[in-house]
């Protein structure tokens, strides 16, 4: 494979799970073209598997045409709000399945997963970011429920369509890892309702910060 925007890749992941995982990563961000020549050659592959890609990310609407060009898609403010309802409920259900299903083992890792990630505050928003997305697919993981897994995995992935992390904004990522405190305390005295709850209002507040970055209220660091 060829090395640079992708060193130290897995060279058996595929064309697809490569240049999804390259959006998820920021390395191609909504408005940014895709070439299919060029993605062969940093993949070190063929066009065929590429273009093979690229269309299956555009039927999944991560990515949309421009004239004659794939891009990778944005989301509008109706398409946003609409996907954090259908993450809220979602997560929320999740956190209510870990109270009842997760392992002793499953819940430590959710704890030790919240005290690691405090060495990252006042860093790299994207790395809080990266460790965000871990805490929250353990939380999947301890729902012991796959379909709802599945899902959650669908929601996830549009939301690498957003070009900024609200990590990002100042005094955002403390408040984060508070909240998620909060859930991993309520999943650990099994209280479905209250994690479900406070899982609930930790994407809320995530959402109405997104908002406020986007009307210019709060200003990313």
């Amino acid at each position: 494979m060829a090395q640079g925007l992708w060193d130290g890749t897995d060279v058996q992941k595929d064309a697809y799970t490569l240049i999804l995982e390259a959006i998820d990563a920021g390395l191609y961000k909504p408005g940014d073209r895709l070439v299919e020549s060029e993605l062969a050659e940093r993949l070190g592959v063929s066009r065929t598997p590429v273009r093979e890609a690229l269309q299956r990310l555009e039927t999944q609407s991560m990515l949309t045409r421009d004239g004659r060009s794939l891009i990778v898609a944005s989301l509008d403010h109706n398409q946003l709000s609409e996907l954090y309802a259908v993450r809220t409920e979602l997560e929320g259900l999740a956190a209510r399945l870990a109270a009842r299903h997760a392992t002793d083992e499953e819940i430590r890792v959710l704890h030790g997963m919240v005290r690691d990630d405090r060495a990252l505050l006042g860093g790299d928003p994207r790395a809080l970011s990266r460790a965000n997305k871990r805490f929250h697919k353990q939380i999947h993981l301890g729902s012991h429920n796959r379909f709802l897994v599945q899902q959650l995995d669908l929601v996830h992935r549009s939301m690498a369509l957003m070009a900024t992390t609200s990590f990002a904004v100042e005094g955002r990522d403390s408040v984060a890892l508070d909240e998620h405190d909060q859930i991993v305390a309520a999943i650990a005295a099994r209280d479905g309702d209250a994690a479900y709850t406070a899982l609930k209002a930790h994407i809320s507040s995530a959402f109405e910060v997104r908002l406020r970055v986007d009307a210019g209220e709060l200003k990313l660091r």
